[in-house]
């Protein structure tokens, strides 16, 4: 699908009991090799937070819900592309899940600790300022089932606050 010169992207921050952070390391972009957080494009006739939900579930086979909105990334690449992401936090659906690597795009996932991940030459720089300035991180919740009115037409209308 093209993107055009506007990127919207989504990433998922997901932990489970441990305090353990689901990590993923690419096989292509910028971020080949290092470990990051889940994350891909909104396609078309998705909201934002289903984007990140099916984007977990197909890179890590893990299913995760929700929680809200806790950061947004934005950048333009060589002063012409406008890559903007918005990163939710996440909960499992069911702790005993097993983790399934889309061998395509991923060389691995796997669960890591914060301290493991800050120690880590290889962890993306989203993912290290994340880690540490957890104090910043605020939870936008997601309100649903509100109408902004008929004459807007819409499908599916969320507001995370």
């Amino acid at each position: 699908m093209a993107r055009g010169n506007v990127w919207i992207a989504v990433a998922g921050f997901l932990t489970n009991s441990k305090g353990e952070v689901l990590v993923v390391k690419k096989k292509y972009s910028g971020l080949k090799g290092m470990w990051s957080i889940p994350a891909g494009f909104v396609q078309e006739g998705e909201t934002l937070d289903e984007a990140a939900v099916r984007e977990v579930k197909e890179e890590t086979g893990i299913c995760a819900v929700v929680t809200g909105v806790i950061g947004i990334r934005s950048g333009v690449i060589k002063h012409t592309i406008s890559d903007n992401m918005v990163i939710f936090s996440l909960a499992l659906e069911d702790e005993s899940q097993t983790i399934e690597v889309q061998e395509s795009e991923l060389f691995d996932v796997k669960w890591k600790t914060p301290d493991e991940l800050l120690q880590d030459d290889m962890t993306s720089v989203m993912v290290v300022e994340m880690l540490r300035s957890p104090q910043h991180i605020q939870h936008l919740q997601p309100i649903e089932n509100i109408n902004p009115g008929d004459q807007f037409q819409y499908s599916t209308y969320k507001l995370f606050l």
